[in-house]
């Protein structure tokens, strides 16, 4: 009894996307003033890019940031918490795996960074998930609702461009409209967004969830501002010889939970990803020496992440 939608309790959970904008129809609204907003493409400096599987909360005052953000969203939905009084923000890529514990981690992320600010709510903001074929979007969109709902916080739901509103309809084909978004920080700005590069140890953290993790990785230490990834490990991958050796088709039908909508660099994602798994079948051992994550620091003369080398 704790989800705020428009600005009343509610005692149920809404069951699907329809039922939300049947029974509010102002969120069609705020959806169309975000799908308004022009696609920025944001580069490296300053950012911290987060993945699927995984979140980051960080303060306004931060030095280390800008922008935090997330793309490449189809079925899975991107998860903005931000705390109104203080601004502190948290951003996950939620794909239906780990979502409750996350949830809770995502709230506990901005509560810690809002102490001193007794003023202001826990707003939260959905976008992605579009109308796909199989309902996986739906599914994922239920889950989210389910957990913010048996928080015992009040969260006032802001934003929920989701569904059939980031859908559009390309020949017979429904598409996401947005893919990706990136929140300011200092401002609290949100924005449709893409991210020609996605920081450090790509293919570690997609290996990560090509194997199965079941948790979303919390990937930013705010106290320390340094990027953390890991430790952790998965099994040998079978078979990786005979992945590799398919068409781009094969690995896109195979992959995807939207073959139909993947952006052009899916594949070659997936290969990437797939090659590293190959050459890095102990990440426990190969990569996270004496099972320490890896932590990058901020550059201060080019604004990236650098590894912090022991």
């Amino acid at each position: 009894m704790v989800l705020v939608l428009n600005g009343v309790l509610q005692d149920d959970c809404p069951m699907d996307t329809t039922s939300l904008f049947m029974q509010h129809p102002v969120y069609r609204d705020y959806a169309q003033q975000l799908l308004s907003i022009p696609t920025k493409s944001v580069g490296p400096v300053g950012l911290l890019y987060v993945g699927q599987r995984e979140m980051a909360a960080a303060a306004p005052h931060d030095k280390n940031i800008n922008i935090i953000g997330t793309d490449d969203a189809t079925t899975c939905i991107i998860v903005v918490v931000r705390h109104s009084g203080s601004g502190a923000v948290a951003l996950a890529h939620f794909d239906g795996t780990g979502v409750d514990e996350a949830v809770c981690t995502m709230v506990a992320r901005v509560q810690e960074l809002a102490l001193g600010y007794p003023e202001g709510r826990i707003e939260l903001q959905l976008i992605g998930g579009y109308r796909d074929p199989q309902s996986y979007g739906e599914e994922v969109f239920y889950s989210i609702m389910q957990s913010f709902h048996k928080h015992h916080l009040e969260i006032d739901l802001t934003q929920a461009c989701v569904g059939e509103l980031n859908t559009i309809l390309r020949g017979d084909i429904n598409c996401p409209i947005i893919y990706g978004v990136g929140v300011n920080i200092k401002t609290g700005e949100i924005f449709p967004a893409t991210f020609p590069e996605r920081g450090p140890d790509r293919e570690l953290r997609d290996a990560r969830n090509f194997m199965g993790a079941q948790t979303v990785l919390d990937i930013y230490d705010a106290s320390l501002g340094l990027l953390r990834i890991g430790p952790f490990n998965y099994d040998p991958l079978r078979g990786a010889d005979l992945w590799l050796a398919q068409t781009d088709e094969f690995l896109l039908q195979h992959l995807s939970t939207s073959p139909d909508v993947e952006p052009p660099h899916f594949t070659h994602h997936m290969r990437a990803t797939i090659k590293f798994i190959q050459e890095n079948q102990f990440p426990a051992i190969t990569v996270f020496r004496d099972n320490r994550p890896r932590y990058y620091r901020r550059d201060e003369t080019t604004g990236c992440w650098t590894l912090i080398l022991d």
